[in-house]
C-alpha cells in the first residue's frame, strides 16, 4: 500500500516523497480518510476561487473570504482554523506544493479606506502553525521556503514624525516584504516592512528583522544581525 501511495504523491508533484516505513497500514488508512474529507472541502473551494490547477486539501473551520481573488496551484494544503482574507488590489496567488498549517492568518486588508496590495506565494513553501502574514504593501514569498511556527510578517509601518498629531492621524508607509528562494525563517521570528530576505538566508528563531538580509547569511537577535556566512 505504501508504495502505491508514494507513487500517487510523487505524481501530484512531491518529488522523491516517501512515507515513513514505521507507519502501520491502519494508521495510513486513517490519514488517507482524513485527506479524503479535506479533498471534498477543497473541491467546493475550487468552485468559488479565481483559478486552480489541481487538488486542494482544506481542514476544518477554515475561513476564506473574497475567494474570487485567490488563485491556487497544485497539491495545496490549508489546515484547520486557517483564516485568509484575500480582499486586496492584486489578490492572492498560491503556487504548487504549498502547506499553510493550523491557525495561520493571512490578512490582506484591515481598513476599507486603503486596500492591501497583494500576496504571492511560490512553489514548495511550508508555512507552519500559528503564522501571521499582514498584507498591506506587496508581499512576495519565493520558492522552497520554510516558515517555522509563529512567524509574523508586517508590510506596513506607521509615520510618527509630527509631534503635533497623534500617530493614528499621520498615515502609513507600505514598502512591502520580499522573501527570496530557499529561505528558512525560524520559529516566532518577525519580519518588518521594507525587508528583503536574500536567497538561501536563515533567520534564527525569535529574531526581529528590520533590515535587508544578504543571501547565504544567518541572522539572529533583536534587531537581527549577521551571525554567520554560509558561503566563504
Amino acid at each position: 500500500m505504501k508504495k502505491i501511495i508514494n507513487q500517487i504523491i510523487q505524481k501530484l508533484g512531491r518529488q522523491n516523497y516517501q512515507i515513513d516505513s514505521s507507519i502501520s497500514d491502519f494508521e495510513l488508512i486513517y490519514v488517507l480518510y482524513s485527506k479524503f474529507i479535506q479533498l471534498i472541502r477543497g473541491f467546493f473551494l475550487k468552485l468559488r476561487i479565481k483559478k486552480s490547477k489541481g487538488f486542494i486539501f482544506v481542514g476544518k473551520r477554515t475561513k476564506i473570504r473574497f475567494k474570487s481573488k485567490i488563485s491556487i496551484g497544485k497539491s495545496v494544503q490549508i489546515g484547520d482554523n486557517v483564516e485568509i482574507n484575500a480582499l486586496s488590489k492584486n489578490g492572492v496567488q498560491i503556487g504548487d506544493n504549498v502547506s499553510i498549517l493550523k491557525n495561520t492568518i493571512i490578512e490582506c486588508t484591515g481598513v476599507l479606506r486603503k486596500l492591501g496590495d497583494g500576496l504571492i506565494i511560490g512553489n514548495n513553501v511550508g508555512i507552519a502553525q500559528n503564522c501571521f502574514i499582514q498584507v498591506r504593501g506587496q508581499v512576495n514569498i519565493g520558492n522552497n521556503i520554510i516558515f517555522g511556527p509563529g512567524v509574523s510578517i508586517y508590510s506596513e509601518n506607521h509615520k510618527f514624525s509630527d509631534l503635533d498629531k497623534y500617530i493614528n492621524e499621520q498615515g502609513e508607509t507600505r514598502q512591502g516584504v520580499k522573501i527570496e528562494d530557499g529561505v528558512w525563517i525560524g520559529s516566532s521570528a518577525t519580519i518588518l516592512d521594507g525587508v528583503t530576505l536574500g536567497n538561501n538566508s536563515i533567520v534564527a528563531a525569535g529574531s526581529i528583522v528590520n533590515k535587508d538580509v544578504p543571501p547565504y547569511t544567518i541572522v539572529g537577535g533583536i534587531p537581527a544581525k549577521i551571525i554567520k556566512y554560509r558561503k566563504k
